[in-house]
């Protein structure tokens, strides 16, 4: 059962291999997958009776629910390509899956049957910040960029340097409903943690326990606990809801506990206990930080800038942030705008670090994030700080520590040259608008901080995700489900593996006869010269990459649905990296025609590659994308002899290479079916070896005809 859309081989990969393997071991098996093309081989509820045990490949939540009494495996999908016989053996002993996550398919239960998996499956934790996460992005996104549009379209500056919307503006409106995005972003992340963790159940007393911790007020505190009491009332929620739902009830009283009582009983407790439990002490350190922020006034101004951009970059809007910005614009009036210098020097640092990392190693991230690292771009010059939290949410070990070295920096600088503030706000727009003593120094505190900050974060990013032995960035792998019956002969219904033995999904798909390719008056105009070259031909022939050329006139296999020719085959890959690779498949494929721009084409399939790699293993790798870049679907295939490292699952070097190209209009089932195709065909380790050992271009394409 797939379950993540960004991409197919994967699961096909899975699934041909538990198939070979299971066929090896003389037991019958159906392989459900699922993903953008839909739902194929699905398993009925009779499969489901008949089949003695459940595999479920997966790198996210999937629904189980109707496997609850049936031996239930839970893996990631790279165990399912590369150890699928061992899967198999183990799934006869794995414990029996009783439903105890209430069937919802949540990351608690998930987890719950991943522990006696030995899989490689996300925590509990890991997924359900990324789900809160995901969902917050967009409010932080809108509500920023209302806010800082709001300020720079309809602000009028002050005689201190300030910028107010005037009141009953039309931008005073837009200016709100920023506001309102903004107020929402806390309560979406902490309800959504706790709905991966407990469901829908979990939603609500997730949603109002995120509203009570950043309403600092209902507990007694001039400042809301922000993001981090946001992710600390998730938590809780999911556990809490996860912990009720174990409670046995009267019969009558099962319906109406998902919708009344859980949620009720949940959000009342989690209330009550953030106000009198964990709310005091948020109050009690920002009384505490204020009093001792007030005795280091005469102390060292470079400390204590220092000190005020820690606490600025550590919560962003949380209590310590707003503990030193508060102290900051309380000294305004007396006089003292140093300070606030030290504040608004370091107010924009962490948006402005994250949004630069996202460009400095953009593999590092996914396609979401480098957009809102854009979005945060930009309201770092409006000093919103908040643009910064998705990133702190995501991967807090690594940029809550960045950000704060980052914050250090520029508030220490700002101290060294007494730059001072006149209003309560920071950023580069106050310093725009006048307000800001010490412009020069002011403007390289900011720079200074952010270049700290990102590449502090890319430095431990990067060294986490190699911690991981995984790309950073990498979205969650497609996953696949599959219900083995073992023993052979064990029967099954009609649409299921045979009675005599196991069967391929492809084995179902009819054959289709080998076509003549288009020649080249026909289809394509110009092919592709030697290695380096891309000169077209008017002679008639095919000019294959390699320098062997074709002629029109003999007919050469149709090779999937004619997207792949003699001018998009390159037996001789001279680049020795993966974005070397990518560049050099891009400009052969240029070879066709069907290429408008080649730069376009290369940075929508490196961003792919951010989401997650695809390097498939077994020394394969299938870089795909959906671009208008191009204007037709094409295919393209390259040997390497000595490999390029493409992140594969199995540690492998790519030799062989297919790059798959569709426009983003027709970029629904069309490239999906080629990519199934691929995976399914690349899974025979015969057709590998007669691939790898193909003497020429007329050769490689009679190997790769065998593809359908």
């Amino acid at each position: 059962m797939t379950a993540c859309p960004t991409g197919i081989a994967h699961t096909y990969m899975a699934a041909e291999k538990l198939t070979q393997a299971a066929e090896a071991l003389g037991h019958e098996i159906k392989v459900e997958t699922q993903g953008s093309i839909g739902a194929e081989n699905v398993l009925s509820d009779n499969d489901v009776r008949d089949a003695d045990g459940v595999i479920i490949a997966a790198d996210k939540d999937v629904d189980r629910r109707r496997f609850v009494g049936k031996r239930v495996l839970v893996v990631g999908v790279a165990e399912g390509i590369g150890h699928p016989g061992e899967l198999i053996e183990r799934v006869r002993t794995a414990p029996v899956y009783g439903g105890e996550d209430g069937g919802a398919g949540t990351a608690a239960g998930a987890a719950a049957s991943a522990g006696t998996g030995g899989g490689k499956e996300r925590s509990v934790g890991y997924k359900a910040l990324m789900n809160g996460v995901s969902y917050m992005i967009p409010f932080v996104v809108v509500g920023g960029l209302l806010i800082a549009i709001s300020l720079a379209l309809g602000g009028h500056p002050q005689a201190d340097g300030g910028l107010v919307i005037p009141d009953g503006s039309f931008w005073k409106h837009v200016n709100d409903i920023g506001v309102i995005g903004f107020t929402l972003m806390v309560p979406v992340l902490s309800g959504y943690i706790a709905y991966a963790i407990g469901d829908r159940p979990a939603l609500v007393p997730g949603m109002i326990g995120g509203w009570i911790a950043n309403t600092g007020a209902l507990y007694g505190s001039k400042a809301g606990a922000g993001f981090i009491g946001a992710i600390v009332t998730g938590f809780l929620a999911g556990f809490l809801v996860v912990w009720i739902k174990k409670v046995r009830v009267p019969r009558f009283v099962q319906p109406i506990m998902p919708i009344i009582v859980i949620p009720i009983v949940a959000t009342t407790a989690l209330g009550l206990f953030f106000l009198y439990v964990i709310g005091r002490p948020i109050s009690w350190v920002f009384t505490h930080l204020t009093g001792w922020l007030g005795g280091m006034t005469g102390s060292s101004a470079v400390l204590l800038g220092a000190i005020l951009g820690l606490m600025i970059a550590f919560d962003m809007g949380g209590p310590v942030n707003k503990t030193a910005f508060l102290f900051g614009a309380g000294l305004i009036a007396s006089g003292n705008q140093t300070v606030m210098g030290m504040c608004a020097a370091a107010i924009p640092v962490m948006p402005l670090g994250q949004g630069l990392a996202t460009l400095l190693r953009r593999r590092l991230y996914s396609e979401q994030e480098r957009e809102t690292g854009m979005a945060a771009l930009f309201m770092g010059l409006f000093g919103i700080s908040e643009g910064a939290i998705p990133f702190a949410a995501a991967r807090p070990a690594q940029v809550i520590p960045a950000n704060m070295l980052g914050g250090a920096v520029a508030g220490a600088l700002a101290g060294t040259a007494g730059v001072t503030d006149a209003v309560p706000h920071g950023g580069p727009i106050v310093a725009v608008l006048g307000a800001v003593g010490g412009v020069p120094v002011f403007f390289l505190a900011v720079v200074v901080g952010a270049v700290v900050t990102a590449l502090t974060t890319v430095a431990l990013v990067d060294l986490s995700e190699r911690g991981k032995g995984a790309p950073g960035g990498a979205a969650a792998a497609p996953a696949v489900t599959v219900a083995v019956a073992a023993g052979v002969g064990a029967g099954g219904p009609s649409g299921t593996a045979a009675a005599t033995g196991a069967r391929t999904e492809a084995a179902s798909e009819p054959a289709a006869a080998p076509a003549p390719a288009p020649t080249a008056g026909e289809g394509d105009e110009g092919g592709a010269g030697d290695e380096g070259g891309d000169e077209g031909r008017g002679d008639g022939a095919q000019a294959p990459a390699d320098g062997h050329s074709v002629p029109s006139s003999s007919p050469s296999p149709e090779v999937l649905s004619g997207y792949l020719t003699a001018r998009t085959v390159r037996t001789r890959l001279a680049a020795g990296e993966k974005e070397a690779a990518i560049r050099e498949m891009a400009e052969l494929a240029a070879g066709t025609g069907r290429v408008t721009d080649v730069a376009e084409l290369v940075r929508v399939a490196l961003a792919r590659e951010a989401q997650g790699t695809t390097g498939l293993g077994e020394e394969i790798a299938v870089p795909h994308a959906k671009t208008d870049a191009v204007t037709a679907p094409v295919v393209c295939f390259a040997r390497s002899a000595e490999g390029v490292e493409w992140g594969s699952p199995d540690g492998t070097k790519a030799r062989l290479v297919f790059m798959i190209l569709v426009p983003a209009a027709a970029a629904g089932d069309e490239h999906l079916r080629i990519l199934a195709l691929l995976s399914r065909k690349l899974m025979d380790p015969d057709f590998r070896a007669r691939l790898q050992g193909a003497e020429g271009t007329a050769e490689v394409l009679a190997v790769l005809a065998e593809i359908r």
